[in-house]
């Protein structure tokens, strides 16, 4: 099995890291997370550091790296390509985002997926909000939530 790559930066919301495999990235690290498996440390940035920094400088609205996501349940990998499908600059609820993943019942598990959202950033789970609007939860923090919101235009 390849070594997973960790690359570590500084970020608006703090510090991140970005875990790679050779298919792509395999898990962003917000503030507080930590990370269990054998990894190699690496200096300089990759493609996917140097998108996340075009974003957090208001340059750039999509991402185009690669993705790995390995190993999810069906429903939770459904949920999160329907996130991919959520533009830039704006939302949907927990009961959309159920919907668009093929189960307009499963709120509780949309919202499952986005809290244990292997990629947030790349998958933006910061635009699931609460069926009235509000902000709901966030793994990164409340305040986290809200500068990715508002760097995108998105007033909560």
């Amino acid at each position: 099995m390849p070594a997973l790559r960790l690359y570590e930066f500084n970020s608006p919301i703090g510090r991140l890291g970005l875990v790679e495999s050779a298919r792509g990235v395999a898990r962003v690290l917000l503030p507080g997370d930590a990370f269990e498996g054998p990894v190699r440390t690496q200096q300089g940035g990759t493609g996917a550091v140097w998108q996340l920094e075009e974003y957090f400088a208001g340059q750039r609205r999509e991402f185009t790296v690669p993705l790995d996501l390995g190993g999810l349940p069906p429903f939770r990998a459904q949920a999160l390509r329907a996130l991919l499908q959520v533009p830039y600059g704006q939302t949907v609820s927990y009961t959309e985002l159920a919907g668009a993943a093929g189960n307009s019942k499963a709120v509780r598990a949309a919202g499952s997926a986005c809290a244990t959202n292997p990629l947030p950033l790349f998958i933006p789970c910061h635009r699931v909000l609460r069926a009235d609007g509000s902000l709901g939860g966030y793994r990164g923090g409340e305040q986290a939530k809200r500068f990715l919101l508002a760097l995108e235009g998105i007033n909560v």
